[in-house]
């Protein structure tokens, strides 16, 4: 087959001769110029000068007609194809090859080999120069197909990078169901704060509630572009950006406040590149789903003070003993700087510096023209006030605190733990504190009659110290100062085999006038003292002196209005009010005689045995020596509180009966009917006896006493309470009064005359155990029921020379002075059903008539006496004798 290609004239053949000088490069044809070569075009090629060696002529072209040979193929290395063609053999199968070898090269090798080829150049010789418009538009396409490559690989790596970030992404759910924690308030009857608990100190407020001046004043300090941008300031997070490269270290965030509240609820503080990927993602999510005016309210309630406060409204509060709703605009922008650094701008710590960062904030307002400038300048010119630094509470009720706590457990369950609820309790704040002053005052008493008060000096009549391996941690031990540290103000103690330490600045109780350790007790002086948990650890507390408990009563509505368990009154302490199981001595002959008139089998006048021989079986001893002689009336025996008499009651009565009784009281603690349970010999709590007294002053109506009366959750919903019973009649109103005026006997006559300087009808009952190992008054007014108790916790004895009257019944005394001030005398109205009579105080017979000597008493209707005292013959005679003198 011939070639339609135009013959071109052969080259002339190399010789073996001399090897001749190279040729010229030829240059492109000049049409323009004059010259008699022929054109490019009809020109033989002429060879380039080669590194392989001198040129060799081109092989002679075949006939037309002459078949064309066949090379076979060869891996080796092929010979450079003559330039003059116009087309190469297999240019389309290698380039197919070049475009799959660039497809599978990465996406950045491609876009940089594009570029090079590109902007390479060619050698000069290798052909024209194109123009330099062309140059550059096959640069421009390069380069632009590089940047496409380049932004698409970015896009992706973006879209990557998002995909991978937005996996473990929290939920925005969680903020629009904000239920963070928040405090828990327990309040007094009157709304007085008594205590409180929390995880985080928090109350919520609704930003309808926040004052403009507070919100005006956040953004301020914070983000002014807060309702204009999207949740991200672009602006600000390049500022920092520089600022933080400058300074080598994280200086500023450049964060909105959309961002800090991703921060804050949704994601951890730490500073790295996660974290801030995660927030950047979340702000612009949570812009999408939420309010401006929602995302400011989680702002503001969630933020730290300072003083483990958190929200405005905690801070304002604390600051300035309000509601943020009623903070000036001075305040909220005194609030507002604190937020940067709460321990650097907080006015409790510098006010200076917090007056400077308030003078910032105000200086923003100006700015951004958020308020006018009069009333900007207004502000500035006030002065910081600060409200009084909230003392700590929980001395005043921790019981009541803990009781409390419990109801909130049993009413709301585990979601209590979140707090927010506010527990309104019958503590009168009044009442509570001069509960516990009194406790505290009477045994402060008791430590000065027995000289327990710093400073200790050896003395011969000492017990001798323990000796053994302390175990148990909740026992009291006697034992040996070793040393004293004043620096560390701690008293070295050896007890038994262990040695500890005593640290004097936690006992105020025994040492009121500081002295330091080397002063406060002699080396060698024994000491009576306590482990604080495991006896190894060696932490020792002072337990000198007993302890008491008061508890008092409404008598009228059943609502407990104090409660002081001990003496220290620190949280997580025993309750010895409520949880105490202690002997009630004879405070239960009250119990005793209350069911002797409830039965109608004793009267006031019913004359008691009070010599112990007289009985069978089992024969206490009476306190007072004196008694015993003859019988006394049931008046007389219970106000100088004769032992023999309430069990010659008891056993007149039945024991099983009076224990039924007691129930309907509501002493719930195990009691046995035997004939010793007239002396009080078994456990009760003090708030079982004041809940028994309570019920002969309310007029033989028996409640529950309670002590929280309302709760409502975080948003202000009432919760319901255990559903509380009705009073319950236990004995008639007379009875109830028959009760109470035998009982205020004890006080006109018997062992409690000190409570006279009332000045007030008071009814009550002492009481004493064996040993005087613990000390009872039991009592109450028209209005209030009050027990108290003192003894130590181990049952040691109080001293012999200790009684209900001198250990207790001060405490009482105090307290009810304190709780009826401004409060009018009332006495216990008489009801129907009472009727008085004139008796012989020596038989409990009715007078006869003209008696000398005859007594008036009262009965309940229908158990008078119906006899009459005999006259004594002696007496009449004497009596006949006289009418005659005077004649």
């Amino acid at each position: 087959m011939a070639s339609d290609l135009p013959r071109k004239p052969a080259a002339p053949p190399e010789g073996p001769g001399p090897r001749s000088a190279p040729a010229e490069p030829t240059l492109p044809h000049d049409a323009g110029a004059a010259s008699s070569d022929p054109p490019p075009s009809d020109r033989a090629p002429t060879r380039l000068w080669s590194p392989r060696g001198p040129a060799q002529a081109p092989p002679p072209e075949p006939p037309p007609d002459a078949p064309r040979a066949t090379v076979p193929w060869s891996p080796g290395p092929h010979p450079p194809a003559p330039p003059g063609r116009r087309a190469q053999e297999g240019t389309p199968g290698r380039a197919r090859a070049l475009v799959r070898a660039a497809l599978d090269l990465p996406l950045w090798k491609r876009a940089g080999a594009a570029l090079r080829a590109a902007l390479q150049r060619k050698p000069r010789g290798a052909g024209p120069r194109p123009p330099l418009r062309a140059q550059l538009a096959r640069w421009g396409k390069g380069l632009a197909i590089a940047l496409a490559c380049l932004l698409a690989a970015a896009v992706i790596a973006f879209f990557l990078v998002v995909r991978h970030y937005e996996r473990d992404l929290p939920t925005t759910a969680e903020l629009k169901n904000y239920d963070p924690p928040q405090v828990t308030r327990f309040l007094a009857r009157d709304g007085t704060v008594i205590g409180e608990l929390f995880v985080e100190r928090r109350t919520l407020v609704p930003v309808t509630e926040i004052p403009p001046v507070m919100s005006l004043a956040a953004l301020a300090a914070e983000d002014a572009r807060f309702y204009k941008h999207d949740g991200l300031n672009y602006l600000g997070m390049l500022r920092a950006l520089i600022v933080n490269l400058r300074s080598a270290e994280a200086r500023q965030g450049g964060s909105t406040i959309t961002q800090q509240v991703v921060k804050n609820v949704l994601l951890t503080h730490e500073r790295t590149l996660d974290r801030k990927m995660r927030e950047l993602l979340l702000a612009r999510r949570i812009e999408q789903e939420l309010t401006k005016d929602q995302i400011l309210e989680l702002y503001l309630n969630h933020i730290y003070f300072g003083h483990g406060r958190y929200g405005v409204e905690e801070a304002a509060r604390f600051y300035f003993g309000k509601s943020v709703r009623q903070v000036t605009l001075a305040e909220a922008a005194l609030l507002a700087g604190i937020v940067k650094g709460p321990s650097l701008y907080s006015p409790r710590v510098n006010k200076e510096r917090a007056e400077k960062r308030r003078a910032f904030v105000l200086g923003q307002m100006r700015e951004k023209r958020f308020l006018p400038a009069a009333q900007i300048d207004a502000a500035l010119a006030e002065p910081i006030r600060l409200a009084p630094e909230p003392e700590h509470l929980d001395e005043l009720a921790p019981e009541v605190l803990a009781e409390a706590e419990r109801a909130l457990r049993k009413a709301v369950g585990p979601d209590a733990r979140y707090g927010g609820y506010t527990v309104v309790t019958s503590i009168d704040p009044k009442m509570q504190a001069a509960a516990r002053a009194a406790v505290r005052q009477n045994l402060d008493a008791y430590a000065a009659r027995h000289g327990l008060v710093a400073p200790f000096t050896r003395a011969k009549g000492d017990p001798a110290p323990f000796q053994g391996a302390p175990k148990d941690a909740g026992r009291a031990y006697l034992g040996a100062v070793t040393g004293a540290d004043d620096a560390r103000g701690t008293l070295a103690v050896r007890v038994g085999t262990a040695q500890g330490a005593v640290d004097l600045r936690k006992e105020r109780r025994y040492n009121p006038r500081g002295l330091p350790p080397s002063r406060f007790a002699e080396v060698g002086k024994v000491l009576r003292v306590r482990f604080e948990g495991d006896p190894e650890a060696g932490k020792l507390r002072l337990d000198l002196g007993p302890q008491g408990a008061l508890i008092a009563i409404d008598a009228r509505t059943r609502e407990i209005v104090a409660l002081a368990g001990g003496y220290e009154g620190a949280r997580g302490g025993l309750d010895r009010a409520s949880r105490a199981l202690r002997q009630p001595g004879s405070t239960f002959k009250a119990i005793v005689y209350g069911y002797g008139i409830h039965s109608r089998k004793l009267t006031a006048a019913s004359m008691l045995e009070t010599d112990p021989a007289a009985l069978e079986g089992y024969r206490p001893g009476n306190y007072d020596e004196s008694e015993g002689q003859s019988p006394k009336r049931l008046r007389e025996a219970l106000a100088h509180s004769v032992n023999v008499a309430a069990v010659s009651a008891l056993r007149d009565v039945g024991p099983e009966a009076v224990v039924a009784w007691a129930r309907e009281l509501g002493i719930t603690s195990k009691l046995g009917a035997d004939l010793s349970l007239a002396l009080g010999s078994y456990e009760v709590t003090p708030r079982e006896m004041a809940a028994a007294y309570a019920t002969f002053a309310a007029g033989g109506a028996y409640q529950e006493p309670v002590l929280v009366t309302k709760i409502t959750g975080p948003r202000g919903e009432a919760l319901p309470l255990p559903a509380r019973l009705p009073p319950r009649p236990v004995m008639t109103a007379a009875e109830a009064y028959l009760t109470t005026d035998l009982l205020t006997s004890v006080v006109k006559v018997g062992t409690a005359k000190q409570a006279l300087s009332l000045r007030r009808p008071i009814a009550g009952k002492t009481g004493t155990t064996n040993d005087a190992r613990d000390a009872w008054f039991v009592g109450y007014s028209t209005d209030i029921a009050c027990a108290v108790w003192t003894g130590f916790d181990d049952a040691t004895t109080l001293g012999a020379r200790e009684v209900g009257s001198s250990a207790a019944l001060p405490a009482f005394i105090a307290f009810m002075e304190k709780a009826h001030a401004g409060r009018p005398a009332t006495d216990f109205p008489e009801p129907l059903g009472i009727v008085r009579l004139s008796i012989d105080p020596a038989s409990g017979m009715g007078a006869f008539p003209g008696q000398e000597g005859a007594v008036e008493e009262a009965f309940l209707e229908g158990t008078e006496p119906t006899g009459v005292a005999v006259p004594d013959p002696a007496a009449i005679g004497q009596g006949i004798l006289d009418l005659f003198k005077t004649q």
